[in-house]
């Protein structure tokens, strides 16, 4: 067992007296990819938002590196080293790929914002993940996946060590996830943890270390990846057996109940 670096312990959420999160505990080890499943409505994306300071639990505890914290926003997130590339890409099209890495904390220099010192430091952090994009580029002229790209630099520039990815691969081209893993196995290796979220079962196959499930609001299994297979996690995630999810179906025909001739 590697070295704990998030703990959550008990996580409840409760909206209109409904329970989204019954006591969740989840981990997170140094350098881990971490798959995290479930049916919509499961809980994922509300365990998320809690650990990235959008939503405050009813009960609970979270441990970064073995202290309690509290996150209470977005930037308390982001200060503790947690940041979230989100299915939608949150970047400003009719900005330049450097303006969007520093947005909101230019550089200033003389007062006045140092746009090339701005454009020096984005090439290198894109540089840094073996990326191919211009920082003076607007961001409106890059794919999907170079965007993505640009969304995982910003996170890191802002120091986090805790990286969520939310259905990262939904609009990616296969050699374009080929060049997403291969970012997020660097990445490991930098001692950057990684929850992941997806639906594709070959690719948290793939890439994932260790898996949890989420059902109905409640943590319903943790296995090594190498420990489980498809039909055992599809089983926890809808509560029932693939024999009972698709039972036999008799289509011998029975009596006639409706009949209509020279209609």
């Amino acid at each position: 067992m590697g070295q704990t670096v998030l703990e959550m312990k008990g996580i409840r959420k409760s909206f209109s007296g409904f329970y989204a999160l019954s006591g969740i505990d989840f981990s997170l080890e140094l350098g881990e990819v971490h798959a995290l499943l479930g049916e919509n409505g499961a809980g994922k994306s509300t365990l998320i938002k809690v650990l990235g300071g959008i939503y405050q639990p009813d009960s609970g505890t979270i441990r970064i590196n073995g202290e309690e914290v509290k996150i209470r926003n977005v930037p308390e997130a982001r200060e503790k080293g947690i940041g979230i590339i989100h299915q939608e890409i949150v970047l400003v099209p009719y900005l330049t790929v450097a303006q969007n890495l520093f947005l909101g904390r230019e550089i200033v220099r003389h007062g006045m914002v140092d746009v090339p010192e701005m454009n020096r430091r984005a090439a290198e952090m894109i540089a840094s993940l073996g990326v191919n994009i211009k920082a003076e580029e607007y961001v409106e002229n890059l794919t999907i996946a170079q965007q993505q790209m640009v969304e995982i630099a910003k996170a890191l520039s802002t120091k986090a060590r805790i990286l969520i990815m939310d259905e990262p691969t939904s609009s990616l081209t296969v050699q374009e996830v080929d060049k997403l893993f291969e970012m997020m196995r660097m990445l490991k290796e930098q001692g950057i943890s990684l929850i992941y979220i997806s639906h594709k079962m070959d690719e948290i196959f793939e890439i994932c270390d260790e898996i949890s499930v989420l059902r109905d609001g409640n943590l319903v299994m943790t296995k090594p990846s190498t420990e489980t297979n498809m039909n055992e996690l599809i089983a926890a995630m809808v509560g029932r057996s693939l024999e009972s999810r698709f039972p036999p179906v008799d289509n011998t025909p029975g009596d006639t109940i409706l009949s209509i001739q020279h209609l």
